[in-house]
């Protein structure tokens, strides 16, 4: 297995996610392309000392940005991951 660091790029802190957080008991995290749920699930119970219950995945496209002229370039894309902790268990944000 791959090093939870090498998995796990940051959390993700937005106002979808701290309702998901409040609401669901869900976090965001922003994690590296090659990463399967297994190893994510993994990285996260190593590196917050939680249980997790599930993660889903998905793929975000980049966003198109505009050069200085007419031609359009686009920003990478990146891999974003939900992970639903079990009931009792979260992670500090601070």
């Amino acid at each position: 297995m791959k090093e939870a660091q090498h998995i796990v790029k940051t959390i993700i802190v937005t106002e979808k996610g701290t309702r998901l957080t409040e609401k669901e008991n869900k976090y965001l995290f922003r994690v590296f392309e090659n990463a399967n749920k297994v190893e994510i699930k993994q990285a996260v119970e190593q590196l917050f000392g939680v249980k997790v219950e599930k993660v889903n995945t998905m793929r975000r496209k980049g966003k198109l940005k505009r050069e200085r002229t007419q031609n359009f370039g686009r920003t990478a894309g990146w891999k974003r991951a939900v992970v639903t902790l079990k009931d009792g268990d979260t992670i500090d944000l601070t």
